[in-house]
């Protein structure tokens, strides 16, 4: 089997931490892993040069996680980090002082951006990354190009999606959200053949608008998913009318869509009516809004979606998958 699943941030990393957990006890391949292949197109509109540095904090979110190197109590970054070169850089005055990189993580970065001076993509440079844990998820990014989000608020500030997330919390209304240089942007070399020779391809429950929008953004990446075989899938990151994690809520506010699980739904679309959807997932306490979501000719199916460890995690992947039969 062949699963593309469309990514970003806390929540699809540990969406992917249960598929890859399922696919362990349904498929196995004898070896401590599965037979399936999973690839993962990553958000990279959250990425930034920051201090001569790339970040990209989604697909090392993800790969941190799948490694098992992630801070699970603080949410970001690794475990048993240090701060002390964030610590030197403040005193310098280099850098953003409310973002705080620690040392490993400096670590991935310094590689990263050393890969890409020498010449290496985006991808090329996450493939060699990676490969330092048996993850047993592929990622790619959703482009090699330089796509950044930017945010302008209602009084026309112009600032970098992670200014406005991390430092003031998306509490300054946005007007609307600017990927930067989207237009001429193209799919990373295996994103689109990911999609198109999927046997199943799920959205995870990442924001709607700066994440999995970002990724739909690019050209190419939304006609494939109209264009696949594969039944399309995705997971509400609303349950009961709040968002799961961070403030995606100021983020659908900002494009006029309610934060609810069936508007999130109608945000993407149905396949039949030049949407990408063929089925949802929406939460137990959800499970009245199914009719909307059906009418608009998308399946809807309500199970629990609170990962709260892999256990969880690993039963509403296999509800996705299941979704999409």
């Amino acid at each position: 089997m062949k699963i593309a699943v469309l990514s970003g941030g806390v929540g699809g990393a540990r969406f992917l931490r249960g598929l890859r957990e399922h696919l362990r006890q349904t498929m196995p391949d004898g070896s401590g892993g599965s037979t399936a292949e999973v690839t993962a197109v990553v958000n990279t509109g959250d990425d930034m040069w920051l201090s001569a540095l790339r970040i990209a904090p989604d697909l090392d979110s993800i790969t941190y996680t799948l490694a098992g190197e992630s801070d699970e109590e603080r949410g970001w970054g690794r475990v048993g980090e240090t701060e002390r070169v964030s610590g030197e850089l403040r005193a310098y005055d280099i850098g953003w002082p409310w973002f705080t990189l620690g040392d490993l993580d400096i670590g991935t970065h310094l590689a990263r951006t050393s890969m890409l001076r020498d010449g290496l993509t985006l991808a090329e440079a996450t493939d060699r990354i990676t490969s330092r844990w048996p993850l047993g998820v592929h990622l790619i990014p959703a482009t090699n190009d330089e796509v950044e989000t930017h945010v302008v608020t209602e009084d026309g500030t112009d600032l970098h999606f992670q200014e406005w997330w991390t430092r003031h919390r998306a509490t300054l209304p946005a007007a609307r959200f600017v990927q930067r240089n989207v237009e001429a942007a193209a799919p990373a070399p295996g994103v689109v053949e990911s999609i198109m020779n999927a046997d199943v391809v799920l959205l995870a429950p990442s924001n709607p608008v700066v994440s999995i929008g970002t990724i739909l953004g690019i050209p190419g990446i939304r006609a494939a998913l109209r264009a696949t075989r594969a039944p399309v899938v995705g997971v509400s990151p609303i349950i009961g009318g709040a968002v799961v994690r961070g403030m995606a809520d100021a983020c659908l506010s900002a494009i006029g869509v309610e934060t609810a699980a069936d508007a999130v739904a109608l945000h993407y679309g149905s396949r039949a009516a030049g949407g990408v959807l063929d089925a949802w997932l929406l939460a137990e306490e959800d499970a009245d809004l199914a009719p909307t979501v059906e009418a608009a000719g998308i399946r809807s199916t309500a199970v629990p979606l609170w990962m709260r460890d892999i256990p969880t995690s690993a039963a509403l992947a296999a509800a996705a998958l299941a979704a999409a039969s």
